[in-house]
């Protein structure tokens, strides 16, 4: 160690010997110090004295409360017996929630009341990214109502004893494959487990209510029994119909479309070896149904919750009241069903409920026509998309993920179809149009004064010069139904609900390039792309066509025929984004084919076979122009 080391420690030394002579308290600091330190020893001693106080204080008015909480418990046990009867005890409890869990949904229920609290879809989303409820909350009514020793009882009031401990079940089987899910044969093939979970409402030690609840692996439908055991002497059986009562607050899946979710959420049901029927759509009603019904339904755009019975339900009284400025809720749903009563010391009645999409495969398996609540449009064209569009598009699913590719080639599928009879109305159309001049001409002769000659001059032309009027409008009535299909499948296919393509998110809603800071009526708030291009190219392909058409007979014809794309521009604006493009695609095929059909019609060739045709001698004139002529002879024209 150097000198400068030494130094420096002892420089160091001495600072700190200073630093404390000079900071060392005073005498009268000293005591002042002192002085608190005996003033927080008091208040320490003062707080625990006062402390023992209390306890003592509180000991005492536990005591008191004791005595009076047993007094008041026993007016609340004989208040309760006197108002729930043998049913008194269960009407004390703490609520509980068990799960039943398959691959496919997450069922909860709740100890109080047994009742199905609620329901999560697997592999579902909510528009805005949220796991999919169908329904849940306390606002939800699940339960019996019925009259006991003279007293009104509703299940709902009661805590319910499960029948095992286990707060979660989960039911496991094999690995689903794609297109698999919820299908009743693969689940056969393959098996899978199957559990049940039961929750009794007690009387006394053998008398009970239970509510059991079963699930299989891979399906969307829970078993529901309701049995009663013993209960004979308690139930008042005056009666012929218990009523079971479900109602349910309707939650929004979809982001909100006037031509959306609102449009196709209703209470469906079916009758027992009858039809489907409905109440309205986005309309509060209520109906009783008076006649046996095999299952009701609580429908939305792409998913239902509905109860089954085995058999049927004698009477069903339903009633829907929705709601339109509600941002988180559609409406309310409610159905009172009549559950056969016969007083017996043992009786089951046996349901099953159905918790899933609106799936037309799915639901048709079950052999209850729940498919029906897949909108597939009017009876006219209903066929059309249960045997031609809904094949052919399962079809291409199966090979092929993106959408977008699955619609275009729905499009030239339909296209290669009706390419006949497209051929076929070009070729009357321009046919049409080479008879032109002869038609200025008979315009000129008869001018409006005279209808029926026109008429009759008309339809001579046509004749002799081998013409059919109808020719070019059969093709266009056949492509008819497949178009209203069109717009009935898309917007209620769940396939395309949210597959995104291109700039669209979903397919099953419209999309969306631009939102609009105002509301254009009947237009919307935003703009949809492939609704502007599906107008562009219809606008397109009418010019097209009226190219090869004789309007010349009907000025207003023309006029009309450019109104209805911009018509449609404000229609489809709000619908589906993949019914949009649909009707894109099928327009720019329509434009390709009218170029290749002018390539291959050579106008002038069919002109000069029209003129030989005139120069053919008459053919004789058929039944129904000569019912025609005679008809107008009736009517006073010459």
């Amino acid at each position: 160690m150097d000198k400068n080391t030494i130094a420096g420690i002892v420089l160091i030394f001495l600072i700190l010997i200073g630093f404390s002579y000079f900071n060392k308290p005073s005498e009268e600091e000293i005591a002042a110090a002192k002085q608190h330190r005996d003033s927080i020893q008091q208040v320490e001693v003062a707080r625990r004295l006062q402390q023992e106080e209390t306890k003592v204080v509180n000991e005492a008015q536990l005591a008191t409360l004791a005595t009076t909480d047993s007094v008041a418990s026993e007016e609340i046990v004989s208040e309760r017996k006197e108002k729930f009867g043998v049913f008194a005890d269960a009407s004390l409890g703490e609520e509980k929630f068990y799960v039943l869990e398959n691959n496919l949904m997450k069922v909860t229920i709740s100890n109080k009341g047994g009742r199905i609290y609620s329901v999560e879809l697997k592999g579902y989303q909510t528009h805005d990214s949220l796991p999919l409820i169908l329904f849940e909350g306390d606002k939800n009514i699940f339960g019996m109502n019925f009259f006991a020793q003279n007293r009104s009882i509703s299940t709902g009031d009661f805590y319910f004893v499960p029948s095992v401990d286990q707060e979660a079940i989960v039911v496991n089987g094999p690995q689903v494959k794609k297109g698999k899910e919820g299908n009743e044969k693969f689940n056969k093939e393959t098996g899978g487990e199957s559990k049940s979970l039961s929750f009794r409402l007690y009387a006394a030690d053998n008398s009970y209510l239970e509510y059991q609840y079963t699930i299989k692996h891979n399906s969307f439908l829970v078993g529901f029994d309701i049995n009663f055991s013993g209960l004979d002497n308690i139930v008042t059986a005056n009666s012929n119909y218990l009523n079971f009562i479900w109602s349910i607050d309707v939650p929004r899946q979809e982001r909100i479309s006037q031509y959306g979710e609102d449009r196709y959420t209703n209470i469906n049901y079916k009758y027992f070896e009858d039809e489907v029927d409905k109440l309205s759509v986005s309309k509060s009603e209520s109906e009783q149904l008076r006649t046996r019904t095999q299952w009701v339904s609580f429908k939305q755009l792409f998913f239902s919750s509905t109860l089954i019975a085995d058999t049927f339900f004698p009477e069903v009284s339903i009633a829907q009241e929705m709601t339109s400025e509600d941002l988180k809720y559609l409406g309310n749903f409610k159905a009172d069903f009549a559950l056969p009563y016969e007083g017996k010391a043992n009786e089951s009645h046996k349901m099953k409920f159905y918790f899933g999409p609106n799936h037309y495969n799915t639901l048709k398996q079950y052999g209850l026509s729940m498919e029906s609540l897949v909108d597939l449009g009017y009876a006219i064209v209903r066929p059309v998309n249960k045997y031609l569009i809904i094949p052919v598009f399962n079809l291409l699913r199966k090979s092929i993920d993106n959408f977008g590719i699955i619609i275009l080639l729905l499009t030239i599928f339909i296209k290669l179809i009706i390419f006949p009879f497209t051929y076929k109305s070009y070729i009357s159309q321009a046919k049409m149009k080479a008879l032109k001049p002869e038609m200025d001409e008979i315009n000129e002769k008869f001018g409006k004064d005279k209808p029926m000659e026109k008429q009759q001059a008309t339809m001579a032309l046509y004749k002799k010069a081998g013409v059919n009027p109808m020719g070019g409008c059969l093709p266009m009535l056949f492509q008819f139904p497949i178009l209203i299909a069109m717009f009935f499948f898309f917007p209620t296919s769940i396939e395309l609900r949210q597959e995104s393509f291109l700039w669209a998110h979903d397919l099953s809603t419209y999309d969306s390039i631009l939102n609009l800071p105002f509301k254009i009526p009947f237009y919307g708030q935003h703009v949809s792309l492939f609704c502007l291009l599906m107008t562009i190219t219809t606008i397109i392909s009418t010019h097209l066509s009226s190219q090869t058409q004789n309007t010349s007979a009907m000025p207003g014809m023309k006029t009309m025929m450019y109104m209805m794309p911009v018509m449609f521009l404000f229609i489809l604006n709000s619908y589906s984004a993949g019914l949009s493009y649909y009707y894109f695609l099928a327009n720019v095929i329509t434009i390709g084919q009218m170029y290749i059909f002018r390539q291959m019609v050579d106008d002038d060739k069919i002109r000069a076979q029209i003129q030989l045709n005139k120069k053919k001698p008459a053919k004789p004139k058929s039944g129904f122009q000569k019912k025609l002529e005679e008809m107008a002879k009736q009517r006073g024209v010459k």
